[in-house]
């Protein structure tokens, strides 16, 4: 896979993550902290973007806009992510990382890391990355949680392993039992040929077995499986976010169409909403590859209540990260 050799190119030494773990947790903490202190002024949350290194950005937002077919609206690194928020009005944008080599995951979370250092200042919070063949995954959730992470992302598609595989559970239930949000990418992946390794089904069948306490199943709860979310994940445990899910898709050619995916209508989207309740959907969009500005303004003007827009741009995602909510909100 060229999205493997690229991210691989970038990966920090060992005796990188030694020194976060000895030396920066304090500055990590002391960011949070700043932030939380002022989380009145936090009003939207995304919860689901990329970035990438400058030096791989372009080489790997050019494999994956080839092979799905679509344009990326960002250059895919930290400081055009920054741009797009002030553009859009977005506070905070929780970063997701792509893990695809077991052997890599540890290496890339050191990086991962850094970035929350100055969370409270860049207004960006990086998640950790795991991968289901890694044998010494306990070793490596725990690690992840001194670093301070909030949550975890899987990706069932990128790793070609179910997420009901007995490996995907076993890094959902510990990192549960390590209070970390758990972020599954669900549905089809546009980029990726068949099968779907997150179908909706097979999130039930987690819930249902694991019992995790912070899953949230990414793309309204299975991108372009949306008609099975209702039967099968409403007043269940679970939340599902708003990325790359309402709106066009920003093809490369017309020709990229030809597979017949399409977003979410704006009725349908509501309609998916409430079904799930406002109060277990997030705010997000898969920055780059879907506009920050444009979502903030499709949803805000969807006839949502002013209590649900508030809900879903950043108290829910609050909540979930262990910020204070205000009374006012």
């Amino acid at each position: 896979m060229q999205l493997r050799r690229i991210i691989d190119s970038a990966i920090p030494t060992p005796e990188e993550q030694e020194r976060l773990l000895a030396e920066e947790g304090a500055a990590r903490d002391a960011a949070w902290q700043r932030l939380a202190a002022r989380t009145e002024e936090i009003r939207i949350i995304d919860f689901h973007t990329h970035t990438f290194p400058e030096k791989i950005a372009e080489r790997a937002l050019d494999q994956l806009s080839k092979d799905s077919g679509t344009k990326p609206f960002t250059g895919g690194t930290v400081q055009e992510l920054q741009a797009s928020m002030q553009e859009a009005g977005v506070d905070l944008s929780v970063v997701l990382p792509v893990v695809t080599n077991p052997a890599k995951v540890a290496h890339i979370n050191v990086t991962a890391a850094k970035q929350n250092i100055t969370v409270d200042e860049t207004g960006i919070l990086s998640f950790a990355g795991i991968h289901p063949e890694a044998d010494n995954y306990r070793i490596l959730l725990t690690v992840a949680k001194r670093l301070g992470f909030r949550g975890i992302k899987l990706h069932p598609d990128y790793y070609r392993i179910a997420f009901n595989d007995i490996r995907t559970k076993r890094i959902v239930d510990f990192a549960s039992e390590l209070d970390l949000i758990v972020v599954t990418h669900a549905g089809t992946d546009i980029g990726l040929y068949p099968p779907v390794y997150c179908t909706v089904d097979m999130v039930a069948d987690v819930i249902a077995d694991v019992h995790p306490t912070k899953l949230v199943a990414a793309h309204m709860g299975g991108w372009n499986n949306w008609e099975e979310v209702p039967e099968r994940l409403a007043g269940r445990d679970v939340r599902i976010d708003t990325a790359f899910s309402i709106g066009e898709i920003a093809w490369l050619t017309p020709d990229s169409a030809k597979y017949g995916f399409r977003q979410l209508s704006d009725e349908k989207f509501v309609e998916l909403v409430h079904a799930m309740g406002a109060d277990r959907v997030l705010f997000a969009t898969d920055s780059p590859w879907a506009e920050q500005k444009d979502y903030v303004n499709r949803i805000s003007n969807l006839p949502f209540t002013e209590e649900e827009k508030r809900m879903i741009f950043a108290e829910n995602a609050k909540r979930l990260l262990g910020l204070p909510v205000a009374d006012t909100e």
